[in-house]
């Protein structure tokens, strides 16, 4: 309709301009030049009017386009400024500045009720341009830094320079841990990155958590395990000499004589006194050694890391216990994904990991039927490597799963309880890890991860 009443009205202002020149020109060749110029100058009028009416959808349409470029929606287009042409045009105009007035209201109400979940957590959350820029910064972080106004990363830097470092230099999916000294107090941080784009810009958004009181209760659980695992053997090597010790001053010693004078030991006697003596030396000697194996415990030597093929690692492995497989009759196989897999480690000392895990698949696997170790080495999705030792032995009973990684605890008549726990300090000094699931009676896998 309203393409139309446009039409209509530009066709009939062009046929007046057609009719006005015809008119024009008939009375300048009639020599009436009176009336020749008023229709000139009504001619120049009309083409004035039509030029105006014409420019007239254009204005509406620059107005409305400037209101959206410039989010001016309080701008209106009456239905009546110029009669029932742009009544339509108008209306429409009117609609889309209300329907983006709405969507603006609404995202603005979704900012503020996201601005008041991010204010309101307690962990520290943080989202920065990789030159450091700060764009979003809650209440959390201005309380564990203790800085208001937080508009760069290197602000930071008066706490500490590692931090600055540290952040500038994350990569999304790592975790870091921060440590913070503030007066009487030492703040514990994890940190964990994520990586946005934004208006094509690349962000980091991190959240950071104290947890430094969690980690004071882990340490104090594991000292308490500890020293009830050291309180356990050093009872068990001090009772028998205790007792021993008591009933020798009983045997050597006459207690009924007010002076110190020895007993006349029969032959008997003095061979019961030397066993005892013997006992006495071996329980001792016991002791000495395992305060030995607890010294040896905290002096793991530094790792020396080097780029290696995973390939050499499990070769080496393969070749130690190939005779102990044989004569156990137990299968073994491995598998490296992709063949050319390297690590960067120690080869000693993962050398020494797999030694003590292989040790004690072996023993799982005493008197089970059909015996077997599988190795297994790949790369996970964030790009580090994996190698998990399976065998399908005994398995590890669930309530010992979490206590198997403790110095000192074995299950083994033999075992000194210090292979897995060396294995996990070797573990953590190359920045990894190692944990295991096991299923009584079907098997376990061992999962080291660098």
């Amino acid at each position: 309709m309203i393409y139309r009443n446009f039409r209509l009205i530009v066709v009939f202002r062009v046929l007046l301009l057609l009719f006005n020149t015809l008119a024009m020109a008939y009375f300048y060749s009639n020599n009436e030049f009176i009336t020749s110029w008023a229709l000139l100058v009504l001619l120049v009028v009309q083409t004035v009017l039509l030029i105006v009416f014409a420019e007239q959808s254009n204005q509406r349409l620059i107005k409305f386009l400037d209101s959206i470029r410039y989010n001016d929606f309080a701008a209106t287009f009456s239905s009546n400024v110029s009669g029932k042409t742009f009544e339509h045009l108008n209306d429409s105009f009117n609609e889309v500045i209300k329907m983006f007035k709405k969507t603006r209201v609404e995202k603005e109400t979704q900012y503020n009720y996201l601005q008041t979940v991010i204010q309101h957590i307690n962990i520290g959350i943080i989202a920065y341009r990789k030159d450091g820029m700060i764009d979003i910064v809650n209440n959390a972080i201005k309380r564990i830094f203790e800085i208001n106004n937080l508009t760069h990363i290197n602000q930071l830097q008066s706490l500490d320079e590692n931090i600055v470092h540290q952040l500038l230099n994350i990569h999304s999916g790592d975790t870091i841990l921060i440590k913070l000294y503030k007066e009487d107090e030492v703040l514990q941080l994890t940190a964990v990155a994520t990586e946005f784009k934004k208006q094509g810009e690349e962000y980091f958004l991190v959240s950071f958590q104290d947890i430094h009181a969690e980690l004071e209760a882990k340490e104090i659980e594991s000292w308490q395990k500890l020293i009830r695992v050291l309180t356990h053997e050093i009872m068990n090597s001090i009772t028998p000499i205790s007792s021993l010790t008591n009933t020798l001053n009983q045997m050597i010693f006459d207690e009924k004589s007010n002076e110190l004078k020895f007993k006349n030991l029969s032959v008997d006697e003095i061979e019961n006194v030397k066993l005892a003596l013997e006992t006495i030396g071996k329980r001792s000697e016991g002791l000495l050694n395992f305060v030995e194996i607890y010294r040896n415990l905290t002096r793991i030597p530094k790792p020396n890391f080097r780029h290696i093929p995973v390939l050499d690692l499990f070769q080496t492995i393969e070749q130690l216990f190939m005779a102990q497989l044989k004569e156990k009759n137990i299968r073994f196989s491995f598998k490296i994904l992709p063949d050319n897999l390297h690590l960067t480690a120690d080869p000693d000392l993962i050398e020494q990991v797999l030694i003590n895990l292989y040790l004690n698949a072996i023993h799982a696997l005493e008197e089970q039927e059909n015996p077997e170790i599988k190795m297994i080495a790949r790369q996970n999705l964030n790009n580090h490597v994996i190698i998990e030792l399976a065998d399908n032995g005994i398995g590890i009973k669930p309530d010992l799963l979490d206590k198997i990684f403790m110095p000192f605890f074995t299950s083994k008549k033999e075992g000194s309880g210090i292979g897995l726990s060396l294995s996990r300090q070797i573990m953590h000094m190359h920045k990894g890890s190692i944990h295991v699931k096991s299923i009584p009676r079907k098997g376990s896998v061992f999962t080291l991860v660098f």
